[in-house]
């Protein structure tokens, strides 16, 4: 096989652009020439760089890849905006293992209105057609028919569920797929999507990383609204007049990635601590005394109505990527009714944590 030059680019958040241009040929790295704006001392670590991709092949994992390099380094070198996370990564993308965001068709999905059980089974079988290759990579944002708690996998029912409460307000408990703590979701007080993509996107990034990631588009619409928001770890999203929102995320052995954030619209704090048991160690590193002052709607900061709000977000998400605007087809809600009957409506899954 002849040999082939591939080109990977990434740029740090916050640091400098690493490229990676590669010779291959018959899927190993005969050679490796890595180049950006960083800063690196002593010049002979570039070639220590370079040395250790040679030989290796082009689907070598991350890891692997980064304690390759790890290993190379001598030890006074000096890796200034950048790092071997850094170096792997752009390695990976131009072997094509990683991918960017612009390497993706993507599409939004329009809200529509359904339960919360056939909401949550969406999410599962949207990111495993993304993993299987059976649909593009997508945003959704969420509507929903009735009020409903929206447990993480992880999390036991009955603390975090006060059943009088839950009683009281006609309220639905469901349990989703992803890790996380609970969300009390009422019809019309919240602003919640999901993301769909490949694993290749977050390729080597750790979940903390990945988090301010895949939600830069929506920070920038949040500002767009004049809401001054930044992420507060590990998933919370925050603002100087208090949080607003929390991500949660799944990644699929299959290779698919689910992300997906709710935040406050119009929360009513009364009656989201009736139906939420929120004990004061959850509260312990929050430096507050009330789970009502922890939460500040979008409403009160932007002034918009939800439709307003989704409106900024899908013009984000669609300039920024490309985006096609579609809605949810029939084929699909109806494999999603169908697995919320299976699995998410069923007593067995929601308290597989008691």
């Amino acid at each position: 096989m002849s040999l082939q030059d591939r080109h990977g680019e990434y740029k740090v958040p916050g640091g400098k652009l690493v490229i990676a241009d590669l010779s291959v040929r018959n899927e190993l790295i005969e050679s490796a020439r890595i180049n950006g704006d960083f800063f690196l001392e002593p010049d002979e670590a570039l070639d220590d760089i370079n040395a250790a991709i040679r030989g290796m092949k082009t689907d070598t994992s991350h890891a692997d890849l980064r304690a390759a390099l790890d290993a190379s380094l001598r030890d006074d070198a000096v890796l200034f905006g950048f790092d071997t996370a850094a170096i792997a990564t752009a390695v990976r993308r131009a072997t094509g293992y990683a991918t960017r965001w612009q390497d993706h068709t993507w599409q939004i999905i329009r809200p529509t209105p359904l339960p919360i059980m056939t909401q949550l089974a969406l999410d599962q079988i949207l990111t495993e057609d993304v993993a299987a290759g059976r649909r593009a990579p997508a945003m959704r944002l969420w509507q929903w028919t009735h009020p409903a708690i929206v447990i993480g996998s992880f999390q036991s029912y009955v603390n975090e569920v006060n059943p009088e409460g839950v009683a009281k307000h006609n309220v639905t408990v469901a349990r989703r797929i992803s890790g996380g703590g609970a969300m009390f979701m009422e019809q019309d007080n919240c602003v919640t999507y999901s993301l769909y993509a490949p694993l290749s996107l977050v390729d080597g990034m750790s979940f903390s990383d990945s988090y301010p990631f895949l939600d830069a588009w929506v920070m920038q619409a949040l500002a767009d609204m004049g809401v001054e928001a930044y992420y507060k770890p590990l998933n919370d999203i925050a603002t100087p007049q208090g949080k607003i929102g929390g991500a949660a995320q799944k990644r699929l052995a299959r290779g698919g990635l689910l992300h997906h954030i709710t935040m406050s619209y119009d929360i009513d704090a009364d009656k989201m601590t009736e139906v939420l048991r929120i004990g004061q160690e959850k509260l312990s590193d929050k430096g507050i005394r009330s789970a009502k002052k922890r939460v500040d709607p979008l409403r009160r900061q932007t002034g918009l109505s939800r439709q307003q709000i989704w409106d900024v977000m899908i013009n984000e998400f669609r300039t920024r990527y490309g985006a096609e605007v579609v809605e949810l087809d029939d084929d699909l809600v109806q494999r999603a009714e169908q697995l919320a009957e299976e699995k998410f409506n069923r007593p067995e899954w929601t308290h597989r944590v008691p």
